[in-house]
């Protein structure tokens, strides 16, 4: 007979409260329990699984995916696989992304379509895969300083503009903060190269580093569940 296990003690070893663990419950997280007469949830070992397999998703994962998978793994494990199918698969894109910025940052040389002349917010956002009013935004940060056309009034980007606004772009991707990113572009323009982006580079391969780890552990914990069920 499955061991029963209070509340009180699956929060306990979390440093969770009761009613965090009623509300994983409620969200699917954890398998619906068993009421005592009472009402009161009784849980057992399978909950005390799914609760160790959900906390270890998140540091891989996120909380949505992590919710998402532990859903999914109580009546359809293809479709959990699946949801962590996609998060490698992001993990891969950004280690791409954060090979492309390095070698970016290593050249720090204008695109072509740069060295022909300044080009105009509209260009410059279908080039980077943006909305204009992403790059107005980055303005407004302080990162992109188009100037302004005195005739027409138009923003214009030479090269270096657009290399910061290329910069940024790379940057965002990676998981920075537009505050996190306002220095280190002040760092490129005053230093005029790569090498006040080291720290940079480096703690975000450092970062990437730990989410394929978590989500080892994440799937080793995983694992343990599906076996249980």
């Amino acid at each position: 007979m499955e061991e029963k296990v209070r509340p009180v003690d699956l929060a306990r070893e979390h440093r969770l409260s009761t009613q965090a663990i009623r509300n994983y419950e409620d969200a699917g997280i954890l398998p619906p329990a068993e009421r005592a007469e009472s009402g009161y949830r009784i849980y057992d070992e399978r909950h005390a699984q799914a609760l160790r397999a959900f906390l270890a998703l998140i540091p891989g994962h996120g909380h949505a995916s992590a919710t998402a998978i532990m859903r999914a793994a109580h009546h359809d494990a293809e479709t959990a696989f699946a949801l962590i199918d996609e998060s490698h698969v992001q993990l891969q894109e950004d280690r791409q992304t954060l090979s492309a910025v390095d070698k970016a940052l290593r050249n720090l040389v204008p695109d072509e379509q740069a060295r022909g002349g300044p080009t105009f917010i509209g260009p410059l956002a279908r080039r980077l895969g943006v909305r204009p009013a992403t790059l107005r935004k980055w303005e407004a940060a302080g990162l992109v300083r188009p100037q302004r056309d005195r005739q027409t009034g138009y923003r214009y980007y030479d090269a270096a503009d657009v290399r910061d606004a290329r910069l940024v772009h790379q940057l965002r991707r990676g998981g920075y903060l537009l505050e996190q990113i306002a220095p280190v572009l002040e760092q490129v323009r005053e230093a005029g190269g790569v090498a006040p982006l080291e720290a940079t580079l480096a703690d975000w391969r450092e970062r990437l580093t730990s989410r394929g780890r978590a989500m080892l552990a994440g799937a080793a914990e995983l694992d343990r569940y599906l076996n249980a069920l």
